[in-house]
């Protein structure tokens, strides 16, 4: 490609807008332009790079016997609305006015749908579907480019299959699949444990980019045998315990207490565990709302997603106004005992379990009870891993200690079960003639996000540092001054050797431009391998290359120049 042909609209500085390394360096390469918020027209050169990521991913898909389709990007609310998804969404996903259509943010439906009147014998499974296309999400504060946008590209793949075990083999191979294209894609990730969402299933697993501007965070164990994302990471802490005292609840004035920091300084004590922080939840429901108390110890914090996987995704905080109706007190003075509305389901942390000589809010503003023994005061106290685990603490098998770091989820696989199937009636007939719902895994992975966490961890002041598989380009040849003949043809000789040999070669050809201009956007733009053709040199027969990862540079004679070229170009 001749860079004097080539769209690349380079830019000198980073944009006001742009926080984030990726987005930095993505808008000033020229891989991509705003449109508006959220939303990116991909260039060229952008385009170049994503189709590199893609046909990794294609080939991966293909290597486990992946069918890949190609679906519309609209589809009809009624679909949505018989797996319940459309409330599920509510306003994140794009609906189109005076029309029964949706932009599709996902495709579980869509597929399902096909699959129900094709797929109809045990004989026609497996199957692996999957296609490469744009999603949409109405993203409320998009951030970030392309990590966090409106419209983005998602590889979603599809296991079918006719029992428990085909969906097994099925994940097996998929998360094999996954752990391929991102070593191919030269990422440093991690496999974390994971919540489904809005998504359902059982088994999950998120495919993480560890990196300093990640959304996610993910828990690591020092020795490198446990990973998860912090949603629904466990670690050992030892139990709260009993001291089996027998000493009688008995309520105490606490004026303008409303926090466990507050409480531990009205009381003089360091010693939170006792202090045992309350918190009401809504579980919304169309039959009635389901009324939750959780409790956890008071320097611990409720893990809000391992709550949704007790209670699913419509679980949300009380609000303050509910708050009284509920329990008789506002917040900061609520606990499990004496509560206004009986209705109400009490769940505690493992860590509380049996635990006595307790505080907390005597449901009475102003008020707080010691002495609380759940064993004996909270009548059908459920217990259950609540907590959201904390750097430092040992690994539930004590071998280890958990370290928290920032990670971009980059891909995402999931046990789906029959849950889109059974919604929708995907049903086949077995080898007895019996109706079964198909049995179905999904499976996604962000394109652009691939791309920009890739760019995240490869990139110095000057700009990104491509390598491997997903490099636009393996060679840039500089010619230094186009208007000296033997520089132009030099380069023109070059350009033409490395296209022989299969080398893809990008050809800084621009007549007007200055060497310096040259030198600045090679590096931004992060080609491998860069070769330089200038007069100086070539007084002396010579050429030189440079290195892009490490910006060792290379003096060598003009005939072993090709040869030298084609080494690195390998091996970059």
């Amino acid at each position: 490609m001749r860079l004097s042909q080539f769209f690349l609209p380079t830019l000198k500085d980073d944009p006001v807008d742009a926080v984030v390394n990726s987005h930095k360096l993505m808008l000033r390469s020229g891989m991509i332009k705003q449109l508006t918020s959220g939303v990116y027209s991909t260039l060229p050169f952008g385009l170049i790079v994503f189709k590199k990521f893609e046909n990794i991913i294609r080939e991966e898909m293909n290597a486990i016997g992946g069918n890949e389709f190609y679906l519309p990007a609209i589809s009809p609310n009624e679909l949505w609305a018989e797996t319940g998804r459309l409330e599920d969404y509510g306003d994140l996903m794009f609906r189109i006015k005076n029309r029964e259509l949706v932009l599709c943010p996902t495709h579980e439906e869509i597929f399902t749908s096909i699959a129900k009147s094709n797929l109809i014998s045990y004989k026609d499974f497996p199957q692996v579907w999957y296609q490469i296309q744009s999603k949409f999400r109405n993203e409320e504060r998009p951030r970030a480019g392309v990590l966090r946008g409106r419209q983005f590209t998602m590889k979603d793949a599809y296991s079918l299959d006719a029992t428990w075990e085909g969906l097994d083999r099925a994940y097996d191979n998929m998360a094999q699949a996954y752990r391929n294209i991102f070593t191919r894609c030269g990422l440093e990730f991690a496999v974390v444990s994971a919540f489904s969402g809005a998504m359902g299933g059982s088994d999950s697993e998120e495919f993480m980019a560890v990196s300093s501007i990640g959304e996610d965070d993910i828990v690591i164990s020092e020795d490198g045998k446990y990973c998860s994302n912090l949603e629904v990471a466990v670690s050992f802490r030892e139990k709260t315990g009993r001291r089996d005292s027998g000493l009688q609840p008995e309520e105490f004035h606490t004026p303008d207490i409303k926090s466990i920091d507050e409480l531990a300084e009205f009381l003089k004590t360091s010693d939170k565990s006792r202090l045992a922080k309350s918190r009401v939840f809504v579980n919304v429901k169309e039959s009635g709302n389901e009324y939750v108390m959780v409790l956890v110890c008071g320097d611990d914090e409720v893990n809000e997603s391992k709550l949704q996987g007790y209670f699913g995704i419509n679980i949300r905080p009380a609000h303050n106004e509910e708050l009284s109706e509920i329990t008789g007190a506002d917040a900061g003075s609520i606990g499990p005992v004496g509560f206004k509305n009986e209705n109400i389901r009490i769940i505690a942390d493992l860590l509380l379990e049996d635990a006595d000589e307790l505080i907390s809010g005597a449901n009475k503003n102003d008020y707080h009870l010691k002495n609380i023994d759940l064993k004996r005061d909270v009548k059908g106290i459920e217990y259950k891993d609540l907590r959201i685990v904390k750097e430092g603490e040992e690994t539930t098998d004590r071998k280890s200690k958990i370290k928290i770091t920032k990670a971009i989820e980059v891909g995402h696989i999931f046990k789906l079960g029959t849950k889109y199937s059974e919604a929708l009636g995907a049903k086949f007939l077995d080898a007895e003639g019996k109706e079964n719902p198909i049995i179905m895994g999904s499976y996604g992975i962000g394109v652009e996000r691939t791309a920009a966490s890739f760019i995240e961890q490869n990139n110095d002041e000057k700009g990104i540092v491509w390598k491997g598989e997903v490099a636009p380009f393996q060679v840039i040849l500089l010619s230094l001054n186009q208007k000296n003949e033997e520089v132009r043809n030099i380069s023109e000789d070059f350009y033409n050797e490395l296209r022989k040999n299969k080398i893809d070669v990008l050809f800084d050809d621009r007549d007007e431009v200055r060497p310096g201009v040259k030198f600045n956007d090679s590096d931004l733009i992060g080609i491998p391998v860069q070769l330089i053709v200038g007069e100086k040199n070539l007084k002396d027969g010579n050429l030189e290359i440079k290195i892009r990862k490490t910006g060792e540079r290379l003096i060598v004679k003009k005939e072993d120049a090709l040869g030298k070229v084609m080494e690195l170009a390998e091996q970059y």
